[in-house]
């Protein structure tokens, strides 16, 4: 078997472009399931439906960062471990990873699931629409210790540097969905419960085809000691903590902003969430950056070589301004017809046009702040991941879509959350630029001043114990 720490060479943009393209493939086939579903669901003409799902969604988004988390850890300790030349570590942290995800998961879902309610009434569900929300929740919610597990099987592999095989997995979970969908809903007239249902399919099929090459061509797992294994968890809270902080904190802005939209009535947070379902199939692979250019930071910096984690973060944000700009450019094209797909009217179809012009452009900015939280966690100092993306989803989110939603209704709403992504986008990358400088200043110093050494530092304090 060759070598697994595979970013130490080659080209840096084709590395990028290879796992954030691969790793996109598998998300945009799971992204275009939920876009198909909010298809499905128009299709039944009842509005309070669809604004459930988009109420459920803001859910969903906080269980799915919760389970990122642990996959940021596994993916993160998993590549720096590679990178310095210690396989066996990286199994390691591998099996740690999993099971320490699963017995949170476990905890975090009973929770949720006790308080779904109250939890959905205050993001704004009402009447049929919140009970319809809480029996969709209640069945997808005990599958996200599933979920856990599938994510971070798919960090794993990106880790070895295999994002092809983690492509895959995701594939086979939006196949999954894609034909149980229609049968569900339609064929056994199931509705919302029907989608669930293939939603929770789809996500045992990710797990089980994720973590087959994990075990057939990587080594597989390390044996659990329950010593190590407590020695682990303090660890990788090191990395956990923060990074938990910084995802729960996506949800909980994007809670305000289905807040704001819900009192401007169902069709506008119809509306909404028919541009959630379109936004991460549009934008499959800025939303792939973190996962896809953290293991190539993770390696680079394992091995000491801070001009290739610098070019790296370069190179990820250049990446990130081409597609955009692409993939803009076919939101306006394409705006009339998915207007039409959706037989979307007043805000509903307002909001789509809004965000299918010029508004798209805005998401350069959320794919800068994404490749600044891969080389944050991946660089370990995840507390900085904390910092912009709670500024960007409080400080950069509340004022402008309070102001938005006083001054033009609607519309606003989608603007102010787009605007408040500028002034963090240059903030990330100004502190990302700046860490990698204190790094690299740090290494060469290490002999003389060792505690300047901040590689030294994060190896020594993920060493495995015995």
């Amino acid at each position: 078997m060759s070598s697994p720490a595979v970013f130490l060479e080659g080209s840096l943009m084709r590395h990028v472009v290879v796992m954030s393209v691969t790793s996109s493939l598998g998300l945009a086939a799971v992204f275009l399931v939920d876009f198909i579903d909010m298809v499905f669901i128009s299709m039944l003409g009842q509005a309070e439906l669809a604004a459930a799902v988009g109420y459920a969604g803001a859910i969903l988004f906080f269980t799915t960062s919760i389970s990122i988390v642990l996959a940021i850890v596994a993916g993160a300790l998993g590549a720096l471990a590679l990178g310095a030349g210690d396989e066996d570590r990286a199994r390691v942290i591998a099996t740690h990873s999993i099971v320490a995800g699963v017995l949170v998961s476990i905890v975090f879902a009973a929770v949720i699931w006790t308080y779904l309610t109250p939890l959905t009434a205050l993001i704004g569900a009402k009447g049929e629409t919140l009970r319809l929300a809480v029996g969709y929740l209640s069945i997808i919610i005990p599958s996200m210790p599933i979920l856990m597990v599938a994510m971070a099987g798919g960090a794993i592999l990106r880790a070895y540097g295999d994002a092809g095989r983690a492509m895959n997995a995701t594939l086979a979970g939006g196949a999954v969905n894609a034909i149980l969908d229609p049968i569900l809903i339609f064929g056994f007239g199931l509705d919302l419960t029907g989608a669930a249902l293939a939603s929770v399919a789809a996500r045992i099929a990710i797990m089980v085809v994720g973590l087959r090459p994990i075990i057939r061509h990587h080594g597989g797992f390390a044996p659990v000691r329950p010593r190590a294994f407590v020695a682990d968890i303090w660890q990788m809270s090191a990395i956990a903590f923060p990074a938990m902080a910084t995802n729960v904190a996506t949800p909980v802005g994007t809670a305000y902003v289905t807040r704001e939209m819900a009192q401007f009535g169902e069709g506008a947070v119809a509306g909404m969430a028919i541009v959630g379902r379109l936004t991460p199939v549009t934008f499959a692979v800025v939303f792939a950056l973190s996962g896809a250019v953290g293991p190539i930071i993770g390696q680079n910096f394992g091995a000491g070589r801070f001009d290739r984690v610098r070019r790296a973060f370069i190179d990820a944000v250049i990446f990130v301004a081409l597609y955009v700009v692409c993939a803009s450019l076919a939101l306006f094209l394409l705006r009339e017809p998915i207007a039409a797909l959706f037989e979307a009217e007043g805000d509903a179809r307002a909001l789509i046009y809004l965000f299918c012009g010029p508004l798209a452009l805005a998401w350069f900015f959320n794919g800068v702040i994404f490749v600044g939280n891969a080389g944050f966690n991946n660089l370990g100092h995840p507390l900085q991941s904390t910092v912009i993306n709670w500024g960007r989803h409080t400080l950069g989110t509340i004022p402008p879509v309070m102001i938005g939603a006083w001054a033009l209704g609607p519309s606003g709403v989608l603007i102010g959350q787009a605007a408040g992504g500028v002034v963090f986008a240059a903030l990330s990358w100004w502190m990302g630029m700046r860490l990698i400088s204190r790094l690299e200043k740090g290494e060469a110093d290490r002999r003389d001043r060792p505690h300047f050494s901040h590689r030294a530092r994060l190896m020594q304090l993920f060493d495995h114990r015995k």
